[in-house]
């Protein structure tokens, strides 16, 4: 199958609180803009909101609705989230191929999540093998950079450099969780028989339940409580598998107080040291506060 430029897919959702509570369990980030609703009416939001990644899960489902059958595998995703999404709200999914490369079965795709009123709740790009196969990993980004930058060392208790971590092996079960909040039904994640005939040892992590791991760091830990999700870039370097044991990884790269902006690279490696994953995250700590 060949996609053309202009092709889309459009589809609509509709989380609740219980979907929420239900990601942050999966995710293990129970950050409380997300399930909290006395500390959320505390912070700018008013009222509890989506976690980034659980709506990375419908771009994800609507990415593979393009070809439903054919297992189509993520390479890289931009996400710019620009307005919150709340519970019992009815957004709109919609992914558009921009370019196809018929050569390397490669698209470039425009993600976009919007609400009611037709403002974006989340804005991005996506790079997508065809093929699905594992050679289609192309290995670690060397353009970007992970080095600091100049500028101030602290903010609240933040400084440039700090680092933190987590491991985590993801089940069955897991992935099944993961299958139900969001319809993402791509046959890499559900059916490893489909997933070997690719070249792939069993079934692949989804990548927006990988880099849930990033999500549980953030909220939970660095910065932590209260933190909200701006913009992420995502670069998938290699297979991460049901039953490997993952490590993420995030460490503060620059501080901007006089925004209250906090700037983190992170990694995703295997046990064996691969690097599956990296990643650039912009987020708020403004309402960190919110708890004190």
């Amino acid at each position: 199958m060949e996609l053309t430029a202009g092709q889309v897919v459009v589809f609509q959702h509709r989380f609740s609180q219980n979907d929420f509570d239900r990601f942050a369990a999966l995710s293990r980030d129970h950050n409380p803009i997300h399930v909290d609703p006395e500390f959320s009416a505390r912070t700018r939001f008013g009222r509890t909101v989506s976690h980034g990644m659980l709506l990375y899960g419908l771009i994800s489902r609507g990415i593979n609705a393009l070809s439903p059958q054919m297992g189509l595998l993520q390479i890289e995703q931009e996400m710019l989230f620009r307005y919150p999404t709340y519970t019992e709200t009815e957004i709109s999914i919609r992914i558009e191929v921009l370019q196809f490369d018929p050569e390397h079965q490669l698209a470039q795709m425009k993600t976009t999540i919007l609400l009611p009123e037709g403002d974006p709740a989340c804005e991005g790009k996506a790079l997508i093998s065809l093929a699905g196969s594992r050679a289609d990993f192309q290995g670690i980004d060397r353009t970007e950079s992970d080095s600091t930058v100049p500028g101030s060392l602290m903010l609240k208790h933040l400084r440039i450099g700090q680092s933190a971590e987590v491991c985590r092996t993801f089940t069955d079960r897991d992935l099944e969780e993961y299958r139900d909040l969001t319809g993402d039904t791509n046959p890499l994640f559900t059916d490893s028989g489909f997933a070997v005939k690719k070249g792939f040892r069993t079934r692949l992590i989804p990548p927006p339940l990988l880099s849930g791991m990033f999500s549980d760091l953030l909220g939970n830990r660095l910065p932590g409580s209260g933190t909200n999700w701006l913009k992420q870039n995502l670069h998938f370097s290699a297979p991460a598998y049901v039953g490997d044991e993952v490590t993420a990884r995030v460490e503060i790269i620059r501080l901007r107080p006089e925004k209250d902006l906090v700037n983190l690279a992170g990694t995703c490696s295997t046990g064996t040291g691969e690097r599956v994953c990296r990643a650039q995250s912009l987020v708020l700590v403004r309402d960190m506060s919110a708890g004190e």
